[in-house]
């Protein structure tokens, strides 16, 4: 039995080298970190306890950069790097002086997205901290007490797209209160409920002089992915809440908890998906005018001439960040497909909550090609999950490494994982 416990070690030990970049070998977890996954893939925990660890990219060199929700240890960025190759980061230092969101690499510079501003670094090859120059390249975002957050993504034109989520629940001229109406128009869509676009390689632009508002009706997209593939933007919705709660007339609990879907968007310049006026019904699959402006659960109205989203997802999940996968490590099947982090939300008592999964969706062109599956779970480390609080880790952000591993970050603790494939001989 000895004997037969070492060779699984073995295998486990070699099956998880990447054999590629300055990784040498890597050993995964023996309980993955926690983490449940599919046949044949594996997991370690990168770092713990970094602070609210939001999103994430990792440099051609393999180095990690994390943007905190708020300062931890006098920085807004964590960056990691791994100087002994065993796959786990042995030096953590902390940069810049913003917490926010939004984080990615483009043209030897990082951008931040703070939430009411978007700036950037000079990165220097070799060294594991960003340049301190700070150049600020998009500011008058306003300031929300709700949905703050500024994801951001780019093309390959070198267009910034920055998200502004809209401070509301549904535009009501009481915010969140039982019966209001909502405004009509509603006077957030001038400034929020939406992605802009700016140029990447222009400073100090402004949101309302310089910025195109390239799509609307979007209630808060946390999640954004520029497809290079497709050459076309993919963002997810939170949804609306509280339906029961403001319109007990219309909506018992139960419906409440299950609608409205998180819908997957494929953006295009000019594309409106409804917000506040309009939600999506994951069961009668259509756009159906919100109670706030006269709506009763089924009228369609004027949500007939919104977009649609391409896959919809149960309510109240919270998807908070997007990913197309273009490694090589993974299985043919997971090529430009896109993993999705859920991060669970609040709104879905009395009933269980649902999340705290990361998600894979496969793709054909610019379209899913079939339904969306659990890729990893086990993050929140208890079963039912009955309230928010319970979840151990909430999964927040997706980044993909040099040699094709998937890593994920927690928002609760700090926890980044490293998921590989490993194939069984």
């Amino acid at each position: 039995m000895k004997f037969i416990n070492l060779l699984l070690l073995a295998v486990v030990f070699v099956s998880c080298n990447s054999g590629s970049h300055k990784i040498n070998t890597i050993t995964a977890d023996s309980d993955n970190g926690g983490l449940t996954l599919p046949e044949d893939f594996c997991a370690l925990v990168v770092a713990d306890d970094l602070g609210p660890a939001r999103h994430i990219q990792v440099n051609d060199q393999g180095d990690i950069y994390i943007s905190l929700n708020r300062l931890h240890k006098g920085g807004g960025i964590a960056c990691l790097r791994d100087t002994t190759n065993d796959g786990r980061a042995d030096l953590i230092q902390y940069f810049g002086r913003h917490h926010g969101t939004g984080i990615a690499f483009w043209n030897n510079h990082l951008y931040f997205g703070s939430d009411t501003l978007v700036v950037r670094y000079p990165m220097v090859y070799g060294q594991l901290l960003p340049h301190d120059g700070e150049e600020i390249v998009v500011t008058g975002l306003p300031i929300n007490n709700q949905h703050a957050a500024k994801p951001l993504t780019f093309d390959q034109a070198g267009n910034l797209y920055v998200t502004v989520g809209a401070p509301s629940n549904a535009c009501m001229e009481q915010t969140r209160t039982k019966g209001s109406p909502g405004m009509d128009p509603c006077p957030l869509l001038e400034r929020h409920g939406g992605i802009w676009q700016f140029r990447a390689d222009q400073l100090k632009q402004d949101q309302v002089e310089d910025g195109l508002r390239y799509a609307t009706g979007i209630r808060h997209a946390v999640a954004v992915d520029w497809n290079g593939a497709e050459n076309t933007l993919y963002a997810l919705q939170h949804g609306r809440d509280q339906l029961h709660q403001f319109f007990p007339e219309l909506y018992d609990e139960k419906q409440s908890a299950e609608l409205p879907a998180e819908e997957l968007l494929l953006v295009e310049e000019g594309s409106d998906f409804g917000w506040p006026y309009c939600y999506y019904d994951p069961i009668t699959q259509q756009k159906v005018l919100g109670p706030e402006y006269g709506g009763d659960g089924t009228e369609v109205g004027v949500c007939a001439a919104k977009d649609d989203p391409i896959l919809a997802f149960p309510a109240h999940v919270a998807p908070n960040d997007l990913l197309f996968y273009t490694g090589d490590m993974f299985p043919e099947r997971y090529q430009n497909g896109a993993f999705i982090a859920f991060h669970g939300s609040w709104n879905r008592a009395p009933e269980v909550q649902e999340g705290y999964y990361v998600v894979f969706v496969p793709f054909e062109g610019k379209i899913p090609s079939g339904d969306w599956e659990i890729f990893a779970d086990g993050f929140a480390g208890v079963s039912p999950v009955n309230s928010p609080a319970d979840a151990q880790y909430r999964p927040c952000g997706l980044a993909q490494g040099p040699d094709g591993s998937l890593f994920v970050t927690d928002d609760v603790k700090g926890r980044v994982w490293r998921i590989m494939y490993n194939p069984a001989n």
